[in-house]
């Protein structure tokens, strides 16, 4: 089965950490959140506490099969720190599974990783992925080139594990 690296902090949208980790845990993947602090419990947006696995400085994305990033505003956060930008972007770069819901597409967008990529995110970032140059779409979820699944909000959140399943 699949190990899936998770990157989040403080901040992150619940549901889209939740629902997406038990489908994949069910499934028989590993999940391991990554932050800055290992041992550390960061906090969603409506309160789910989630401990965190492993520090971003003792992990390395050869370690894993494939990327969840949750939105909410913890991507935003950690895109201000370059460790967390060149994880993903390596992801992107090793044409690995990367799976970003709703805001979760800032760090890919700080990575630079969309252009000529199909995409979609929540609304207020829309403008940002096509400035990216991603070609956005207005869909519940968009899988591009077998490797990335993006979807916009919550309620995209059924079709976005089933796509990302399919990848894993």
């Amino acid at each position: 089965m699949s190990k899936i690296a998770v990157l989040l902090t403080d901040f992150f949208e619940d549901v889209e950490y939740t629902e997406p980790a038990a489908a994949y845990k069910e499934a028989g993947h590993q999940v391991t959140v990554i932050e800055k602090e290992k041992g550390k419990t960061v906090v969603g947006k409506h309160g789910h506490k989630v401990p965190v696995d492993a520090s971003i400085d003792d992990v390395r994305p050869d370690d894993f099969d494939a990327l969840l990033i949750p939105g909410g505003f913890s991507p935003d956060l950690l895109r201000d720190d370059d460790r967390f930008v060149n994880f993903a972007k390596r992801f992107m770069d090793d044409r690995k599974p990367v799976f970003a819901i709703c805001h979760g597409p800032q760090l890919l967008i700080t990575a630079e990783t969309l252009k000529g990529r199909a995409a979609t995110g929540y609304k207020s970032i829309q403008v940002d992925l096509k400035n990216a140059g991603a070609n956005f779409r207005d869909e519940e979820v968009v899988v591009c080139g077998n490797q990335l699944v993006t979807s916009r909000t919550p309620d995209d959140i059924p079709a976005f594990i089933r796509e990302s399943k399919k990848l894993l």
